[in-house]
């Protein structure tokens, strides 16, 4: 599974830092594919019998695959004597370690921060939870769970209806807090030699993606409406059907984009109305004018409003399903697919880090691993003997595809 590239984390950020991920499902894996991708050394833990992520249906189904390119498997018996000493002689080696276990496993486990560190003062200790310090912080938390609480769900959904956004977005962003927790370690690292402790949790991430809607609802004192039932900041800015039974958002956010868009769509009477002047008198007379907006729009097929609207210069988007974004011309032309092959064999293109940095060139360098494909580099890496890995494998502490035989 492994891809051969010369140097290929030559110019990436992160190179030379190894990485041990006791990860599952979406938060953790986040992480741990962001440093990947940067270039470092991500081993992902998981037991002879594999993460039980591979194995999730539904939704499920695409968690393992895609957060885990650029990672290698180390399978071990991490609860086995045989395998502490190996998570202990790895974690002297390690630069950061990221956990997304249940409260208090990892310490159960006895890998908890202050049993690491003290063999690895250097070591970075990211711990993603679903709650940080607090009554809460013992609680089990699913990002659905977060989105119900955090109030995301009943902004989300009409009202009376709350709903999850279509993502698992509070695990990912949660995630990237901590990336950025694990970065600011880094940075300190270099001035003080030490490493840190650093949380980040789904219901606090919550809390912070819906902070606009706290200071509006701190400036207005009146209750915050979910969003498919707000008055939006924007005379047009909303979904409208056209005459080919097909949907385009369009968006008008300035007084430039108001005039463009009545001359894209042939509605010279509109910007002679004395009662759209501006943007706040086109809200106030939003009752007749939205239905003649809509009747507009509806006179074109969904191509030709995109076609209109990308002349003018103004916002618009169709309306995509995920299927749609594999031939994307953005996504493709620009290099944000990268070719992937899946445990299961099946080539496609996923997502890249979603950032263009200098000259890192971001690519596949190792396609999402077997179950342990890197046990035996991993270990031998930490002065494991070929006789010692073969026995660790016979007795099942240790699965490795490549097991040596003497």
């Amino acid at each position: 599974m492994a891809l051969m590239t010369t140097n290929p984390t030559a110019n990436l950020p992160l190179a030379g830092l190894r990485v041990l991920e006791f990860t599952h499902a979406v938060m953790g894996p986040t992480t741990g594919l962001l440093l990947a991708d940067m270039g470092a050394e991500v081993i992902h833990i998981e037991p002879p019998s594999g993460d039980t992520t591979r194995s999730l249906k539904g939704f499920g189904t695409g968690y393992f695959p895609f957060y885990s390119r650029n990672k290698k498997s180390l399978a071990v018996d991490f609860k086995a004597p045989e395998g502490r000493e190996i998570i202990f002689k790895l974690a002297q080696t390690a630069d950061i370690l990221v956990e997304n276990f249940g409260p208090n496993t990892m310490e159960r486990l006895g890998y908890g921060y202050d049993a690491l560190k003290e063999n690895n003062e250097r070591l970075i200790y990211c711990s993603l939870k679903g709650f940080l310090s607090g009554p809460y912080e013992k609680r089990h938390a699913m990002d659905e769970v977060v989105q119900m609480m955090g109030g995301l769900a009943y902004m989300t959904g009409r009202p009376g209806d709350p709903l999850r956004a279509g993502t698992s977005v509070v695990d990912i962003a949660g995630g990237m807090f901590g990336f950025i927790g694990i970065l600011l370690a880094l940075y300190e690292r270099t001035q003080t030699q030490k490493g840190k402790f650093v949380k980040a949790a789904l219901f606090e991430t919550t809390a912070f993606l819906m902070g606009q809607h706290m200071a509006y609802s701190a400036l207005t004192q009146t209750p915050v409406p979910p969003m498919p039932a707000r008055v939006s900041a924007w005379s047009i800015y909303r979904i409208f059907e056209t005459a080919d039974a097909n949907q385009v958002f369009v968006g008008i956010i300035s007084e430039k984009h108001w005039q463009r868009f009545c001359t894209a769509f042939e509605r010279a009477d509109w910007l002679a109305d004395a009662r759209l002047q501006t943007n706040n008198l086109r809200i106030e007379n939003r009752e007749w004018f939205l239905p003649e907006v809509e009747s507009t729009l509806k006179k074109y097929t969904k191509q030709q409003i995109i076609d209109r609207c990308e002349v003018a210069d103004i916002p618009f988007a169709p309306i995509a399903w995920v299927e749609d974004l594999f031939v994307d011309d953005q996504l493709n032309d620009g290099g944000s697919l990268l070719p992937t092959v899946l445990p299961d064999g099946t080539a496609t293109k996923l997502p890249k880090f979603p950032l263009e940095y200098g000259d890192a060139t971001m690519v596949v360098r190792q396609n999402p691993p077997q179950i342990g494909e890197h046990t035996q580099e991993i270990l031998a890496s930490i002065g494991y003997e070929p006789s010692v890995l073969r026995d660790l494998a016979q007795r099942g502490i240790i699965l490795a595809q490549q097991t040596p035989t003497l």
